[in-house]
């Protein structure tokens, strides 16, 4: 029935359109430019196509969705969380020029987007925007552009507005369309600071984030992660200023006119909306390795050229697992604290938190999780965010792999082990039977940050460590993960893909009772924990956990001294704090014995610290309410921030200043981080 319904609709749509193209070329004749507006605001009113973005998405047992629906000739029209219509019309290249304004807070200039047409009788092309200022459309015909006519959708949701051009009638399946835009000083993808929010303090910063659905606030776009494009930029700052993207830089910046200059770049692997990224601010580099520099402020980058010294080491460790980076270089940018994630696989330009900055390297393992984005997430996409753990649960898998290639198979089971436990709080923190602990969430109406988590990284890469063991090992799996890749590189896929590769790959291999035996539906589709609990080789663990349980059991702590971990590496020593935070609260008493011993206010291991403070405010330590508040407003990670503002929320004594910490701070934090902490502390943003 719906394959019926929505094929009236087309039909309906096309006749439509066909009889305002007709009048469009009788008020060209005439000149009316202003009747040309009116008729095609026609189109915005008559809306078939306002849920069409739902066609192939898949309700329920999913077990056959990959034969039902989502192999379908139209992979294109699956998104819930885009408005555009690629199955119409899709992109294949973007070039970008734009001004960067930091007065105003705005980029300004236009995008040419080369287009193509999917539907033979659709002249309609169709963009994600969201709070994006179109001053014109055109088609572009060498170098003469005709003006045609657009409307921009009412918007009102997270998915932002419709941008809605009437493309003239072409014999050609191509067209170049020039649109003239703006962004806004509040676009929910750009974050600009102020010279007293960055490190140096004396110039303004600008970076993006555009993933999940936050490039449709930096460009006019079809935001989904289904739809690949190349990308040129020419991108105007003032003088003083760099330009990073991620693309291959073309050359040095242009010589000065009236104190502005020009940075060029060049992406040539087709990439998704959520992938394009700019940051702007007075920054340096270092040379790292072949391929690779990396970028900060000034008084920044040595310590990260240090910090991230492994860099080519884990680049090749990546290729000999997975086959040959494609991408050129692979350089880092250091940003301000402000910035959301651990890290942003951006391509040819990963994003980095500053509290990877540890003194000894001991978080570098952030660099491996987006070294290996460069093939699972970048090369082969998830389909839409829905299918997020193709991404990152794929990601978190070779990443892992990738440090067990270089320190040895059980530092790889020991991050494992610790994935597991944030993967049991995460369920115990959103509880075992929310819809976000599915592997596959329903994000119909739904925003995709909202989903965001542990559950698509850890749970992801549970499933594909339960299969790698069930069919022999790493290396009987290895070559089949490769495989997939091969497959599916340049492209999009579904979970229902990867279950067709991998029962096609092992078919004459494994057992038929062994690949029936998986519950592919409980894996994709159940909440809460896996249905499998996994055994993890945890000799590099017993002592994390021999000191955890001294600490449970003592009465007097007299017995404890900083020698019992002389020997810990800092991974031991997250995860000895990780083992306590699953236990009841540990009195004050306690708490303050263990700072005594092992200084942990003082550390500088911004993944130790954080454990160290939620453990505090779990033990209602009032002493540490306000350094943890610092912490958290200083370096508003999410993984970080989120989790202590919860704490000090959830407590009569911490409420308040919680609140008025975020108040103060709210400005200097990104979109993503504000809007999720309102959510936290029952707030409304913006």
């Amino acid at each position: 029935m719906i394959g019926v319904f929505t094929g009236a609709i087309a039909v309906g749509l096309l006749g439509l359109t066909s009889l305002l193209y007709t009048r469009w070329m009788a008020t060209q004749q005439r000149g009316a430019s202003e009747e040309i507006s009116d008729k095609f605001n026609e189109l915005d009113e008559f809306k078939p196509d306002e849920g069409v973005a739902e066609w192939g998405h898949c309700e329920g047992d999913h077990q056959h969705c990959h034969t039902e629906g989502m192999a379908a000739p139209d992979r294109f029209s699956v998104d819930p969380s885009t408005l555009s219509r690629p199955d119409f019309w899709r992109v294949l290249s973007t070039h970008f020029d734009l001004a960067a304004d930091f007065d105003k807070k705005v980029l300004k200039g236009y995008v040419d987007l080369v287009i193509e047409k999917q539907a033979s009788e659709e002249n309609t092309l169709v963009l994600d925007t969201r709070d994006l200022t179109i001053e014109s459309a055109a088609v572009l015909d060498g170098k003469r552009e005709t003006a045609v006519p657009f409307v921009v959708g009412k918007g009102g949701d997270f998915r932002g507005a419709k941008l809605k051009i009437n493309l003239p009638p072409s014999s050609s399946s191509k067209l170049t369309i020039r649109i003239k835009y703006a962004t806004s000083p509040g676009s929910s993808g750009l974050v600009w600071l102020r010279p007293e929010q960055t490190s140096t303090k004396t110039h303004p910063y600008l970076y993006s984030h555009s993933e999940a659905i936050h490039g449709r606030s930096i460009f006019p776009c079809q935001d989904t992660p289904s739809v690949k494009s190349t990308y040129t930029a020419k991108i105007t700052v003032d003088e003083g200023l760099t330009v990073l993207m991620s693309a291959v830089g073309k050359g040095a910046a242009s010589p000065a006119i009236n104190g502005q200059v020009s940075f060029e770049f060049e992406q040539k692997v087709p990439i998704p909306s959520y992938l394009v990224a700019i940051a702007i601010g007075n920054v340096e580099s270092r040379k790292i390795g072949p391929r690779s520099r990396v970028w900060a402020e000034g008084n920044v980058v040595d310590r990260a050229a240090y910090e991230f010294a492994e860099t080519e080491e884990m680049l090749q460790a990546a290729e000999a697992l997975v086959g040959p980076y494609v991408w050129g270089v692979y350089d880092l940018l250091v940003l301000p604290p402000s910035f959301p994630f651990g890290g942003m696989e951006n391509p040819c330009l990963t994003f980095l938190t500053p509290t990877l900055l540890a003194g000894d390297r001991s978080l570098a393992n952030v660099v491996a999780h987006e070294i290996a984005h460069s093939w699972t997430g970048n090369l082969v996409t998830n389909l839409n965010w829905e299918h997020f753990w193709l991404n990152e649960g794929f990601t978190v898998f070779l990443e892992r792999k990738i440090k067990g290639s270089m320190m040895g198979e059980p530092y790889r089971q020991f991050s494992a082990i610790e994935g597991w436990k944030s993967l049991i709080e995460e369920v115990k923190t959103r509880g075992a039977d929310h819809p976000f602990t599915k592997l596959i969430p329903d994000l119909k109406d739904c925003d995709p940050d909202d989903a965001f988590g542990s559950v698509p990284y850890e749970k992801g890469h549970s499933f594909l460590y339960y299969l790698e063991q069930l069919v022999g090992g790493a290396e009987i799996f290895n070559p089949c993960f490769r495989a997939w890749i091969e497959k599916y590189k340049y492209s999009a896929a579904s979970s229902f893909d990867f279950q067709k590769h991998f029962e096609e790959y092992f078919r004459q291999s494994v057992k038929p009772e062994v690949l029936s035996s998986v519950d592919w539906k409980t894996w994709l589709h159940g909440t809460g924990m896996p249905p499998v609990e996994l055994k993890f080789d945890n000799s590099l663990a017993q002592a994390s956990d021999a000191l955890c349980g001294r600490w449970l059991d003592a009465k007097d702590c007299s017995c404890f001294s900083p020698e019992d971990i002389a020997s810990f590496t800092a991974a031991q020593m997250i995860e000895f704090l990780a083992q306590l935070l699953l236990q009841p609260p540990l009195p004050v008493e306690k708490l303050q014995a263990l700072d005594k011993c092992y200084n942990l206010t003082a550390s500088q291991n911004a993944e130790i610290k954080f454990r160290w403070l939620r453990l505090c405010l779990r033990g209602k330590w009032e002493d540490m309410i306000e350094p943890s508040l610092a912490f958290a407003a200083e370096y508003q990670r999410m993984k970080f921030c989120r989790p202590i503002f919860r704490e000090c929320y959830a407590w009569d004594k911490s409420k308040d200043l919680a609140v008025e910490t975020y108040k103060k701070y709210r400005d200097t934090m990104s979109y993503v981080t504000a809007t999720m902490l309102a959510k936290d502390l029952q707030l409304s943003y913006p």
